[in-house]
Formats: C-alpha cells, structure tokens, sequence
C-alpha cells in the first residue's frame, strides 16, 4: 500500500527505516501534515529478526516497517513509494500566507518525476555497507556473514566465528565476539598481522591470528562451513564478522551544500549534525545511521523522534512570528495603524 503524495507539507521525510517512520509518527501526532518517501530498501533487510529492541525483540524486520507505517498513517500521514533525486530550496507558494517571519522551503524531487514541497525536512535515508570483495561474502550478509554482536551476537554465541579485518575495528570487533564464544579466530586478511601490545591482548584472550589474504567463503548446504585463505588453507568457521564501510546515501542533498564527511572513526562517510540531528542548513534534521552510523534500530527511531520534537518546535516558532507580525492588535500593527495615521515615516510608512 502507498499514499498519494500531495503538493506540500509541513514535513518531508526522506527514508523510510526506523528513524524516519519513528519521526514521521511524532509529527503526525502533533498534527503536522507529514510525508515519508521510502525507497523501499532498509539496510536490515537480510536480516531474519531484529534484536535488542525492547519489546520487540526478535520480530522480523519487514514486520516492524509495516507496523511503523500503519501507525504513521494512523494519524493521517503519508507513506509513499518512491526514490529522491535532489533536493533544492524554495520560495513559498503564492497565497499561502507565508510573509514576514517565514521560515526556511525545499523542493524535493522524485527520481520518477514527481516533487513535493516542504517546510522542513528529516532526512533518515541511512547508509549503505560496503563490503570486501570476498567470493561467497555477500550473499551470506545479514545471515551467518555479521557485523554487529549487540544485533546479531546471541544467535551465534558458542560457535566458531570469524573476525575479516578490514579496518580500524577489527581489533575490537574481536573482543567483542570473544565475549560471545571461546572459538574466534581474527583473519588478518589483506592488512598487517597484530604487533606489542594489540598481539599481547589477543593471545591472552585466546583469539587466534592467521595471516594471508581471504580467497573466498566455503559453504555446506547452505550454511557457512569455513574461509578458504590464498595459499589453499580452510579454516572452519560456522560465523564471520565484517565491519562494512558504511556510506551514509545523501547525495540528494548536495544541491543545499550537504556533503558526507569522513567518519572520526574511520568507519566510513556519515552527514555531520549538532543535538538533535540539526544540519548546519536551516530547515533540514538529519537522524539514525545517514548520521549516526553504529545506530541500532532503537538508537536510530529515539533520534527520529528528538528530530521530529525539534522540527515541530522551529515550526512555532515561525509560525509564532508570522501570526505576531499580522494581527490587528500586537504593538507591532499598533505602531503601523499610528503611523499611517500621523504619517510617521519612522514605521516605514
């Protein structure tokens, strides 16, 4: 099911996930006109549940989704197929009232033709996850191929896992998985083998080093069975761990001067925000893993949230000034009734 997408709102919200859903609800109940434009691509869509989400733990991930648009239609708002091309700012539309203390406008432009207005926008369109170009990896991704113990751990705990090193957090995402299973061995892959003390630390958890790059993935019967290394070495392992490179999708937003900046941690391309996900653009909110990109799908619907209560709070506000400025009786249409009256040009009259 999808909406008809009207001409404008007070909202536009780009993404479709978690925190844009958890977004668009809030603004909806504040009785906000409100739009979410999914492109229908959730990053966890190869996963079979979603975990450590309170209450809902273990509930598949297109079940969520569809329970989050019926709740956001529930209280009339829109959730409408689509892709976004560009975004652009815009004039307000003639006769809509929007004068003295009007805020900020956007053009948002469908990659099928058709655009929308909006006073504000959220952008939760969230990232992509750049994988190694390992024979056998991505088609496993999201099954026994991870990358996240608090999403995924429980389910593998025990088990031979595998750690690919494939950046700055392999060293880390070891540990992690060692809390899970005494079995983990760390695949140096194409980089360095550990040295000092990073090497110190591993031995005496008992993660086991094998240096050599990564030729493939071994499966049985649908089931990882074990890494194949260049040099014709299998090591079983029933679960790999991969830290992706995760790419937040934003380039909509290069029209308004958004660009993606390299994460501080190395992990990747995100769209930096202050508190509450506001951008340095006036009007535009960004919230869950396009800023955020270790956000967990709880982490990612409380940001769309906090977004949702700050673009409702900038939309009193202009709304605020915009009634100030036009009635009858404010000190300010006081002072020019007066000097229309008396032909005081110091009211610019």
């Amino acid at each position: 099911m999808t909406d008809e997408l009207d001409r404008a709102y007070d909202a536009v919200v780009i993404g479709g996930g978690a925190a844009g859903l958890s977004g668009a609800l809030t603004l909806a109940r504040a009785r906000r006109t409100v739009a979410v434009i999914d492109a229908g691509a959730p990053r966890n869509a190869p996963a079979a549940a979603v975990h450590a989400l309170f209450a809902l733990d273990g509930t598949g991930p297109a079940e969520l989704l569809e329970r989050g648009r019926a709740e956001v239609r529930r209280y009339g708002g829109h959730v409408v197929s689509g892709e976004v091309g560009a975004v652009a700012r815009s004039e307000p539309e003639p006769g809509s009232g929007a004068g003295a203390g009007s805020g900020p406008g956007f053009t948002v432009a469908l990659a099928d033709g058709r655009s929308v207005r909006a006073r504000r926008l959220l952008v939760a369109s969230g990232l992509t996850d750049e994988l190694p170009d390992v024979p056998g990896l991505r088609e496993r991704w999201g099954r026994d191929v991870l990358h996240c113990p608090y999403c995924h751990g429980w389910e593998v705990r025990d088990q031979a896992i595998g750690v690919l090193a494939t950046g700055p957090m392999a060293l880390h995402q070891a540990q992690l998985f060692r809390q899970l299973s005494r079995d983990v061995v760390l695949f140096s892959h194409t980089g360095p083998a550990p040295e000092g003390e990073e090497a110190d630390q591993l031995a005496a958890r008992g993660i086991r080093v094998v240096t050599g790059e990564v030729a493939a993935l071994e499966t049985v019967d649908d089931r990882l069975a074990g890494v194949r290394l260049r040099d014709g070495r299998v090591v079983g392992r029933e679960a790999l761990a991969v830290a992706s490179r995760m790419v937040a999708r934003a380039g909509f937003l290069a029209e308004l001067g958004l660009k993606t900046q390299e994460h501080p941690a190395g992990v990747g391309e995100y769209v930096p925000s202050g508190p509450g996900g506001r951008t340095e653009v006036p009007g535009v909110w960004v919230a869950g893993n396009v800023t955020d990109p270790i956000a967990q799908v709880g982490a990612a619907a409380a940001a769309g949230t906090g977004a949702a209560v700050q673009i409702n709070a900038d939309l009193i506000d202009e709304e605020t000034r915009r009634a100030v400025a036009a009635h009858p009786f404010s000190p300010r249409a006081e002072a020019r009734v007066s000097a229309a009256v008396t032909g005081d040009s110091r009211h610019g009259l």
